[in-house]
């Protein structure tokens, strides 16, 4: 295996790390081979200083061609989960521990293909960075890759779902499932459940952010 010239993306960072100059560094990102296949990095969206900021494990086949992050039927039921937990999405940042879209290719279609470690390591800089800008008050890993990338590769998501953790970066830190895991339930009946619980996680969400803004 051929390493990469560069082992993380610390060096494409701009000097300034204002949310403007790294949506446009993070174009030139070659910290990692999956710039080689996607159609472009993409980058977190939302509110300068919001409240919450909500991490993806990388984006999708609709991000990757819209170059906007949650664009695609998972981001949509996000929105839903959101509005029904009582979280107004006007105040959500929307990132991903990874920016450029893994995939294999089946046919015409696009399937996508989980991260490596080395790969979820070498964006690091990107979210530390993105979280530093931003200054959450709380930060909700969705799916296991984000959780890992924040608390690293022991933490099981399976174990602490829905807790709230402190963290060296600044905010308070918890993860829940990605709203992928929804989608690919098997039937309608383990979907609605799977979305009920998924919607009780972002009601302890929004109770934590209530509790810090006072």
């Amino acid at each position: 295996m051929i390493k990469a010239k560069y082992p993380t993306a610390a060096v494409f960072l701009p000097a300034t790390h204002t949310l403007n100059a790294m949506q446009k560094a993070v174009q030139g990102c070659r910290g990692c081979d999956l710039y080689k296949f996607a159609t472009q990095a993409v980058f977190g969206e939302g509110p300068n200083h919001a409240p919450l900021m909500m991490v993806g494990e990388q984006p999708g086949n609709e991000e990757d061609f819209q170059g906007h992050p949650f664009v695609g039927p998972a981001g949509k039921l996000l929105n839903t989960a959101l509005e029904e937990a009582g979280i107004p999405r006007s105040e959500v940042y929307v990132t991903n521990a990874v920016k450029h879209f893994k995939f294999e290719e089946r046919g015409k279609r696009r399937i996508h293909k989980k991260p490596s470690a080395v790969e979820v390591s070498a964006c690091q800089p990107w979210l530390e960075a993105e979280i530093s800008a931003v200054k959450p008050h709380v930060v909700v890993c969705l799916g296991a890759t984000a959780a890992q990338s924040l608390m690293g590769r022991k933490f099981r998501l399976t174990q602490h779902r829905g807790e709230f953790f402190d963290h060296p970066w600044g905010p308070r830190v918890s993860a829940t499932i990605h709203p992928s895991a929804v989608l690919r339930a098997p039937d309608s009946e383990e979907r609605h459940r799977e979305f009920q619980h998924f919607v009780e996680d972002l009601r302890g969400v929004r109770d934590v952010l209530k509790t810090l803004a006072r």
